[in-house]
């Protein structure tokens, strides 16, 4: 099915321009959990339950890497901010590092008792930090490989855990219904944003700017976070989520900033941030779009798709010119 538009950008700026399905990659042989562009634009990459990850040309969008050390399934990734390394959650209970340029496995995480589903790097690339289903998120340093903090808080399986940009603070998100900051240096908490048990947080993220955290709920919402004042300024629907943990994501295009994220209804949704207007639905993947990615540069989507689907679908709101 062709991606649909459904609105234009507010009065006074230019249209907005639809995204368009460029191609569609169907290298994986299970569900793609996650999907990320490297943040120089130069590479993209892919995990899935299939226990591998995927280093793809962001440009000609070849396969140049298929990593494969992982016992079981993926649900995670992430690049450090030079855009060298790569880390990796999974649930056979470790954190991997690899060099996004060779492929090769140079760490190996060990510490977390049960399933690894999320982790980030900080922007210093000094620290990872990891969320798991034995309740906890863990610190890691990167050059040593060692756990410096562990943080207890939690008691349901940790869905998310992301750094601000200065990387002084952690959010971390949980199906129990919380939504939690912390120090990173001391693995101190300092609040608790969200605490309603239900419906469960699936994701959450800092913005850009670090003043303000994206949550996702079970309950087909997202909203914006004013975390310092303790309250949201801004709620965002349309979606459909209720089972999974849907990633989301910040993208500045065509000059306006908007939220990009997948959906149940297999759709991916485009919505502007100040406006909260949805402006545009992709559709074309057959299960649940679990996660997307943004190109740093170019007009540019990624998103990838559950069992039904496991593929990643490229968009672009321009002619392509190689592909």
């Amino acid at each position: 099915m062709a991606a649909t538009s459904t609105t234009t950008s507010g009065s006074g700026s230019q249209p907005y321009r639809p995204y368009r399905h460029l191609k569609t990659l169907t290298a994986h042989e299970r569900a793609v959990s996650c999907v990320k562009f490297s943040n120089d634009g130069s590479r993209l990459a892919s995990a899935s339950l299939d226990k591998t990850l995927i280093i793809w040309s962001a440009e000609t969008l070849s396969l140049l890497h298929r990593l494969t050390d992982h016992s079981e399934g993926i649900s995670d990734l992430a690049w450090s901010s030079d855009s060298r390394y790569i880390c990796s959650a999974s649930d056979d209970r470790t954190v991997r590092i690899w060099d996004g340029t060779s492929g090769e496995c140079v760490k190996t995480l060990r510490g977390h008792s049960h399933a690894v589903f999320c982790v980030n790097f900080n922007d210093q690339t000094n620290l990872i930090v990891s969320g798991s289903f034995d309740e906890t998120i863990r610190v890691w340093e990167v050059k040593t490989g060692k756990c410096i903090h562990v943080m207890k808080g939690h008691t349901m399986p940790v869905t998310s855990a992301h750094f601000n940009r200065d990387g002084s603070l952690i959010v971390s998100g949980s199906h129990d219904g919380s939504c939690k900051i912390w120090e990173s240096a001391s693995g101190t908490l300092l609040m608790t944003l969200i605490d309603d048990k239900v419906p469960a947080v699936s994701f959450a993220r800092f913005s850009p700017n670090g003043k303000f955290v994206l949550v996702a709920t079970l309950n087909d919402t997202l909203k914006l976070w004013n975390y310092s004042q303790g309250r949201h300024v801004k709620i965002y629907t349309g979606h459909v989520n209720r089972e999974y943990c849907i990633t989301f994501t910040f993208s500045v295009t065509q000059g306006r900033r908007y939220i990009v994220g997948g959906s149940e209804d297999c759709c991916v949704y485009l919505w502007d941030v100040q406006q909260k207007n949805m402006v545009q639905k992709l559709e074309g993947h057959t299960d649940t779009v679990i996660s997307v990615s943004c190109h740093p540069t170019e007009n540019k989507i990624a998103s990838a798709g559950l069992d039904n689907d496991r593929t990643v679908r490229i968009w672009g709101n321009w002619l392509p010119s190689a592909l």
